[in-house]
């Protein structure tokens, strides 16, 4: 091995090193980052909400203890020489607005929640432990404080970010917290422990019970690890949970949006040959000559120009109520009235062509400016019924739509190039049109007895676009 592989080997072994480390302590905090970024950054965002919402609900603890003490009757001393509570209470309520600005400015990272955390317990129990000194008692005064009850509030608030890590910090610190009380009860004065066996005596005097302090310290290590454990548990559901909604967010880009919703709602699971018969409009459109094009063009650049002809044209079909059913290389398969039904599917239909055209014309004549290819495109319409189902097997299933007029719209777009014409409907369609609304934003050519190769009869058409 030579030095240089030396140095990299031993450079390499302390990250993995940490790394195992880190994904031994946590499990599924080593799951996570092997999910796609975009799955982080979607649990990111929630953790970030999550801090939000904690900075509101611990504003409101403050501001309702605030009110508590404020309205409540004062029964400490008159001449009291510090009362220490409201300075307390006001260095909590400066940092929680802290916290909470900073929550809606920045992604607060670990190690300030971490301080926190230490923040809200030393608050806590310094409040907690200035009690004997605003009520001139001996310390063990201040452990027979309800106050205590706040640690498991800041527990269980720590438990709504769904990441165990800091909920057993915040018992841990909230733990070693209530044993420092303790410990300092016992030995601030040596002549008198103030630990006592009898539990009447410990009720009625300032007298300490070390059972009652570990009852303390135990429930809230108990309360801690349970949390921690159903955090562990809740956490890989939101994992997966977010997952799966961020697949289904990328995975909706590869369905119309109406067959997205369709898959969302299903309540069972969708199967091949089930399907539904619906009167719809069927709509392609096709590049002159693309596949020629393609070939003389640059990869890239062939590319682009396909993506800015879709772009054009989806944005139009999709606003006048269509639904893309499929991508064929520069063709386009659109539907009016198959994945959602339509009263005016035809009208649609026709309104979008028209659209698409109007779209089409200055998006072509500022690439033919800049010297750029750009073939003409063709469309075609027809509507009949139609089958729209599940179609596949089951390891790969598509929603799509079979019937006579997908046929014939495909018939009749190959027709545009052979009688020179660049979009066209049968007779039939026109007319369902007219019935269902339309109304013609130019005058229309009638073709008579068109014979189409694979149709067999004669059709009627019209010419929507020379």
């Amino acid at each position: 091995m030579t030095d240089l592989q030396e140095k990299e080997a031993s450079a390499a072994a302390p990250a993995v090193s940490a790394t195992a480390e880190r994904r031994f302590l946590f499990p599924a905090q080593g799951r996570e980052q092997a999910l796609p970024d975009r799955v982080q950054n979607a649990i990111k965002e929630q953790g970030d909400r999550t801090e939000r919402l904690i900075g509101w609900v611990q504003l409101l603890v403050v501001v309702t203890f605030a009110l508590l003490y404020g309205v409540s009757r004062k029964t400490f001393p008159e001449d009291v020489p510090f009362e220490p509570v409201p300075w307390f209470i006001g260095a909590y309520s400066l940092f929680t607005l802290l916290r909470l600005g900073l929550a809606y400015r920045i992604s607060l990272p670990g190690w300030f929640l971490v301080l926190s955390i230490v923040i809200d317990m030393a608050l806590l129990f310094g409040l907690i432990w200035s009690f004997h000194i605003q009520y001139m008692q001996p310390p063990s005064f201040y452990l027979k404080a309800p106050t205590m009850l706040y640690v498991f509030i800041f527990i269980a608030l720590r438990a709504l970010r769904f990441e165990a890590r800091f909920v057993l910090l915040t018992g841990l610190f909230a733990a070693l917290g209530w044993l420092a009380l303790v410990v300092y009860v016992i030995y601030i004065d040596p002549d008198n422990s103030m630990i006592t066996r009898d539990y009447i005596g410990y009720l009625t005097s300032n007298s300490v019970l070390l059972g009652a302090e570990f009852d303390k310290i135990a429930s809230i290590l108990v309360v801690t690890a349970i949390l921690g454990v159903a955090i562990l548990r809740g956490r890989a559901l939101l994992v997966r949970s977010v997952s799966e909604s961020v697949a289904a967010q990328e995975l909706s880009r590869f369905f119309a949006p109406e067959v997205a919703a369709r898959i969302r709602a299903s309540r069972e699971e969708i199967a091949v040959g089930s399907g539904e018969v619906r009167h719809a409009a069927v709509v392609n459109f096709d590049m002159r000559g693309f596949t020629k094009l393609a070939q003389e063009l640059a990869p890239d650049d062939a590319l682009e120009l396909l993506a800015e002809y879709q772009h054009v044209i989806v944005p139009v079909i999709q606003d006048a109520g269509g639904s893309i059913d499929k991508f064929l290389g520069d063709g386009i398969m659109a539907t009016f009235g198959a994945s959602q039904s339509s009263e005016s599917f035809a009208a649609d239909a026709l309104r979008a062509i028209e659209k698409c055209f109007d779209a089409l014309e200055p998006w072509r004549a500022a690439r033919l400016s800049n010297a750029q290819p750009c073939p003409r495109v063709g469309a075609a319409l027809a509507t009949g019924p139609v089958i729209f189902g599940a179609i596949g097997d089951e390891s790969r299933l598509e929603y799509t739509v079979i019937g006579d007029a997908v046929n014939l719209s495909a018939k009749l777009e190959k027709a545009n190039k052979a009688l020179g014409v660049s979009a066209l409907c049968d007779a039939e369609t026109f007319e369902l049109a007219l019935a269902q609304g339309y109304q013609p934003t130019r005058s229309y050519r009638r073709l008579s007895g068109v014979n189409l190769d694979g149709v067999g009869k004669d059709l009627d058409l019209f010419v929507l676009r020379d």
